[in-house]
């Protein structure tokens, strides 16, 4: 993922909080991911408005780590989803 990359989730996907299981999970059509709370946190970030430098940037401030380490795990932790068609890449 670039830095200038802007994540977005596509249609049809969302983030809900299943309340029996109490955690949050990323529903798209007939699939869903249990996420822990490092995605969810990568997750909420995204907006489809805000590039990842920004995101990791905002990630990093928020969590008070270092930026680099930020970056390395949500590039990795985005790019899965985009490869299973959960997150979008405008250009």
């Amino acid at each position: 993922m670039l830095a200038t990359d802007i994540p977005a989730l596509p249609r049809g996907v969302r983030l809900h909080h299943d309340k029996v299981r109490d955690t949050w999970v990323l529903l798209a059509p007939e699939r869903a991911i249990t996420l822990d709370m490092v995605g969810h946190a990568i997750l909420t970030e995204v907006d489809g408005a805000r590039s990842f430098a920004d995101i990791t940037s905002t990630l990093a401030k928020r969590y008070d780590a270092p930026v680099d380490e930020i970056v390395k795990d949500s590039a990795g932790f985005l790019d899965a989803l985009r490869n299973r068609r959960f997150l979008d890449v405008l250009a």
